[in-house]
């Protein structure tokens, strides 16, 4: 028999479901089950699609300018390139001014699996049990909060 804990008070603060973290982390992770599906039927994964969505709007950047606007380190983007890279998917070049400068751009194949893409957000709005409207309202909000949060760093 396990000795009997004694249970201190919740404190209300310290509750998971009080957490705006914890609710960011776990739709985050609904998301991109929901997701799963519709970018398997792509042979991407969701970072992949993230850095493809990126190239669909302006092709031609470096790696340092996807790390930029996908906020994360160039680092670990470099081997998910590297990956689309294989999938012939993109293309990754050093540029002839900087040698430690990689410029990606998008092949045809890469080019042409923008049009496979584009019934993907209307299949994330109808799994959402939300309006557009609601949806821009939310995305506005969680902008707002990442600035706020980038501010303070």
């Amino acid at each position: 028999m396990s000795p009997q804990r004694d249970t201190p008070e919740p404190c209300e603060a310290l509750l998971l479901d009080n957490q705006v973290c914890f609710a960011l982390h776990s739709t985050s992770l609904m998301m991109t089950k929901v997701y799963k599906p519709l970018l398997q039927a792509l042979g991407l994964t969701y970072p992949q699609y993230l850095a493809m969505m990126v190239l669909w709007e302006k092709d031609g950047l470096t790696v340092g300018e996807i790390s930029t606007r996908l906020l994360t380190d160039p680092g670990s983007l470099t081997p998910l390139l590297k990956r689309l890279e294989a999938e012939g998917l993109l293309s990754r070049t050093r540029s002839r001014e900087d040698e430690r400068v990689v410029i990606v751009e998008l092949t045809e194949q890469g080019r042409a699996l923008r049009e496979k893409a584009l019934d993907i957000p209307q299949c994330i709005l109808g799994a959402s049990g939300q309006t557009m409207e609601q949806l821009k309202k939310l995305q506005l909000e969680l902008q707002a909060l990442r600035s706020h949060l980038q501010d303070s760093l």
